[in-house]
């Protein structure tokens, strides 16, 4: 092979890079995005439409915790039982104490570090609230450190939550 046969392939590799090189570049002109960080782009639902109708729908509370009973809730709290006490006298586990829960603020037991999500979040333990928590917590309120993966069974979560407020000093009337 002479020199002119390899300064033909040395070319033939330049122009290559150069036409690629090119190619890229005039793509990010022709299609100039706005914001390169964003990972999607949000796709309202139309009017009217049964996506949005659905997102803004708000469970039937007394139906939805009619669903579940207190010995169930028991039963299912033995899942939690591993990281949370539910006695008035129980201390915090590696979860805070439950005691008392529904209807207190939310990152309120004293001797307890919360993480920063919860304790900004700002909210209390309602019924709604404690029931989009314990579907996934970690979706529910961002960045907390609950390492459970939720509870999907609606029957299984009312019951919980019908649990937790018989658990208390005050339990409070069902809606």
């Amino acid at each position: 092979m002479n020199s002119f046969e390899i300064n033909k392939i040395f070319a033939a590799i330049v122009v290559t890079i150069i036409i690629v090189v090119g190619i890229n570049k005039v793509s990010d002109f022709i299609f100039d995005v706005e914001n390169e960080n964003v990972a999607a782009y949000k796709v309202e639902a139309p009017e009217g439409s049964i996506v949005q109708a659905k997102s803004e729908a708000t469970i039937d509370l007394s139906s939805f915790l009619a669903s579940g009973n207190v010995e169930n809730g028991e039963k299912v709290f033995k899942k939690c039982a591993a990281c949370h006490s539910i006695t008035a006298d129980g201390g915090n586990k590696i979860g805070p104490k439950l005691w008392n829960v529904m209807f207190r603020p939310v990152a309120s037991v004293a001797d307890y570090k919360y993480s920063k999500a919860l304790s900004s979040y700002g909210k209390e333990w309602t019924w709604e609230e404690m029931n989009g928590f314990l579907i996934k917590p970690a979706k529910w309120i961002k960045g907390n450190k609950m390492g459970f993966a939720g509870l999907k069974k609606e029957e299984d979560r009312a019951s919980i939550i019908l649990y937790l407020n018989k658990n208390s000093d005050n339990p409070k009337p069902l809606p």
